[in-house]
């Protein structure tokens, strides 16, 4: 699985390859490790009290949707949300690179490194 962190245009700052079953709420720690911004634009998926105090105490704000299942729903900036679309339509611009999409690299460190050279590709566009 493939777990990606974008900056405001949409452009890929980092990524993280992961087994199938890894959820992504595990790995968002370590992508957010040293970056500085203003917020942290993410789906319900993340709604977490420790993922939210990490983008805090790293002077951010947290634009993450509560999920139902919280019993106090934490209110989102929904206009801010809605930039959120950035890093979808990122992954659908790597998707193009057929190697991407059908994970043709069997090995990790091969698939990795494509990633990587896909990304500078579209940091160039």
């Amino acid at each position: 699985k493939i777990h990606m962190l974008a900056d405001a245009f949409g452009r890929p700052l980092r990524f993280m390859l992961t087994g199938g079953q890894v959820h992504d709420i595990v790995t968002a720690p370590m992508l957010l490790e040293g970056i500085q911004g203003t917020a942290v634009v993410a789906d319900k998926a993340y709604d977490s009290n420790g993922l939210r105090q990490i983008i805090a105490d790293a002077g951010m704000r947290a634009i993450i949707p509560s999920k139902r299942s919280r019993k106090v729903q934490i209110p989102h900036d929904a206009v801010l949300y809605k930039t959120r679309n950035r890093i979808e339509r990122c992954f659908n611009k790597l998707k193009h690179f057929r190697r991407f999409a059908t994970r043709f690299d069997r090995r990790v460190l091969h698939f990795l490194a494509f990633i990587h050279l896909a990304a500078a590709m579209l940091w160039m566009h």
